[in-house]
């Protein structure tokens, strides 16, 4: 059997969908799986022994070039070609739902259960899934429902990692990694603003935390939290890192710490201790704790329905909290290591 899964972006998107591609291997070690993505985020993919063909478009250059769109439609025809018998949207937005028609006889999310129900107009066949419910259950519960497959929710605590790395990738951050004392990484950025702890409060924490300290940044406005953040503390700020050596990095860390973003949900997808920060977005949703994965709430109630990007209550968190789960949690990963 021959499927294509559809999820575009973004990074954590990406990763709480990959966790189901081990558990339909367990199922059916048969399956040929191709995965349809966007360019920027096809490295996330790479590697996973799950994925037979990892197929990159890139829609995204459509917002600044509309002349591209024939080539992307040509491009996504090509793939068509390979004639899946399955084709699974796991994004539930438009743009996904028309990928996933032109490449075949497509399954998604039904109209409730979406942020852009009318996606669910181009599917044969949708599964109604709360989509208030755990985003990593929700897209396992899809794939599986789509493959007709039965999936139990407890499976997901028992899970191996899935994110992968070469030789080169790890060699290239050994250098900033230390055996002499505990390595945490901190995440300073995420996609909305009021998901972001304050800077003043990530130097407050290292100073607390002590250990090597290693900041992660993406982009320019990034760049200029960890400059700061690296200059008023013994942290250390890394170099922009490519997919690859930021899995190698994050693999090698004791904790990652920081906000609703894709880096941090790595930590939890590499078996990773971490503590995710949540203000405007619902932890329970977005993320699974674990012994080892840790999530803390500001005071803020969250409404996964109508989340509010002003809300920045994350803020509120005081360092002093998160050092001492932090704590916990580095004595537990020593005394099991």
């Amino acid at each position: 059997m021959k499927i294509a899964i559809v999820k575009l972006s973004a990074m954590g998107d990406i990763i709480h969908a990959m966790t189901a591609l081990q558990y339909i291997k367990q199922e059916r070690a048969d399956i040929h799986i191709d995965w349809i993505v966007e360019q920027g985020f096809a490295d996330l993919l790479r590697g996973n022994p799950h994925i037979d063909h990892i197929l990159p478009v890139n829609l995204k250059a459509l917002k600044k070039n509309k002349k591209q769109l024939i080539a992307e439609i040509k491009r996504v025809k090509s793939y068509a070609s390979h004639q899946y018998d399955l084709v699974i949207d796991a994004q539930g937005l438009i743009k996904s739902a028309v990928v996933s028609r032109m490449l075949g006889s497509s399954r998604g999310f039904d109209k409730r259960s979406t942020r852009e129900g009318a996606a669910a107009l181009l599917y044969k066949e949708s599964y109604a899934i709360p989509y208030e419910d755990n985003v990593i259950y929700r897209n396992v519960k899809l794939l599986f429902d789509a493959l007709g497959l039965e999936f139990e929710r407890k499976r997901l605590f028992d899970k191996e990692p899935f994110l992968y790395y070469d030789a080169d990738e790890k060699q290239a951050i050994e250098p900033y990694i230390t055996h002499a004392e505990k390595n945490i990484i901190y995440i300073i950025g995420s996609s909305w603003e009021s998901k972001v702890y304050p800077k003043e409060k990530f130097v407050k924490l290292i100073e607390l935390l002590g250990a090597n300290a290693l900041i992660v940044w993406g982009d320019e406005k990034e760049r200029s939290v960890a400059e700061y953040v690296a200059a008023n503390s013994r942290a250390t700020m890394m170099p922009k890192l490519s997919l690859g050596r930021l899995k190698a990095l994050i693999a090698s860390a004791d904790l990652v710490i920081g906000g609703d973003s894709g880096p941090t949900h790595m930590a939890w997808a590499m078996n990773r201790a971490s503590i995710t920060l949540f203000g405007p977005t619902p932890s329970y949703r977005n993320t699974l704790t674990t012994k080892y994965n840790r999530v803390i709430n500001s005071s803020s109630p969250v409404d996964p329905h109508k989340l509010n990007r002003e809300d920045y209550s994350i803020q509120e968190i005081e360092p002093s909290t998160i050092a001492q789960i932090a704590k916990e949690l580095l004595q537990r990963v020593f005394y099991e290591e």
